[in-house]
């Protein structure tokens, strides 16, 4: 038993070993400031180009290659070719939700001037999380989605009930055609502002698109912060009871 043990702490140890250098690994990665710039300009979900990426990160178009070269053998980050164009893009929904939170708990950030105030104010309301929305606005849907039962807490994922359907027949989404994809479908998302879930995975973001698609909620021209119109406040508080 006592050679048991000792094995088994052997192979934990060995193991760990093999997690922690991965780990570093990844924050030597994201330690750098223009590669933390170049991945925060993406995590509303679009794809940029190099040189639009030099300007978030504040560096030179041959150093910004660098760091792009850099991220993508990371996989972190995917290159998409457009003819002679080349975009990049999060490597996922999983990236963003992982990184996110860590750009919000720097311990030596320091205190935003006024402008910057106002636009951590703005994401803190209603932001994009890669593709789906985030902020107050992100966590008040979805738990008004779970008190008029249209989501069902199982886990860290949501099922949708059958009410639920209804509702997202009415927004024209075809759950089967989710649920068919390989991504996860619906699943809790700790949201690093309101510390309360808000809903991600596909259907996360097909609800977000439905709601943009309708001219309820609008995306701002820069940053990931979105707008609930007057349209989207009037629709979800029908539906939903949603007062904002």
């Amino acid at each position: 038993m006592g050679r048991a043990l000792v094995e088994r702490e052997r192979f934990d140890y060995d193991r760990n070993m093999d997690v922690e250098p991965s780990i570093a690994a990844l924050g030597a990665m994201i330690a750098v400031p223009a590669r933390a710039n170049i991945l925060a300009a993406l995590f509303d979900g679009r794809a940029l180009t190099a040189s639009e990426l030099a300007i978030a990160a504040r560096v030179s178009p041959q150093t910004t290659s660098s760091h792009l070269a850099k991220l993508v053998d990371a996989r972190l980050l995917v290159v998409e070719r457009h003819g002679r164009h080349r975009y990049y893009r999060l490597a996922g929904p999983a990236v963003a939700e992982a990184l996110e939170p860590l750009t919000h708990i720097s311990p030596h950030r320091p205190v935003p001037g006024r402008g910057k105030s106002a636009e951590l104010q703005n994401l803190r309301e209603a932001r994009m999380c890669y593709d789906h929305l985030a902020g107050r606005l992100g966590v008040l849907l979805t738990e008004a989605m779970v008190s008029r039962n249209l989501l069902k807490a199982l886990g860290r994922e949501y099922e949708v009930t059958p009410r639920g359907s209804k509702f997202c027949k009415e927004l024209g989404i075809e759950l089967d055609k989710l649920r068919s994809q390989r991504r996860v479908f619906a699943r809790q998302c700790l949201d690093w502002s309101e510390r309360k879930p808000h809903l991600a995975g596909v259907l996360g973001a097909a609800i977000a698109q439905s709601l943009i698609d309708r001219g309820w909620l609008t995306r701002s021209s820069r940053g990931r912060n979105v707008i609930l119109t007057d349209a989207g406040q009037s629709a979800l508080q029908d539906r939903l009871k949603l007062k904002i």
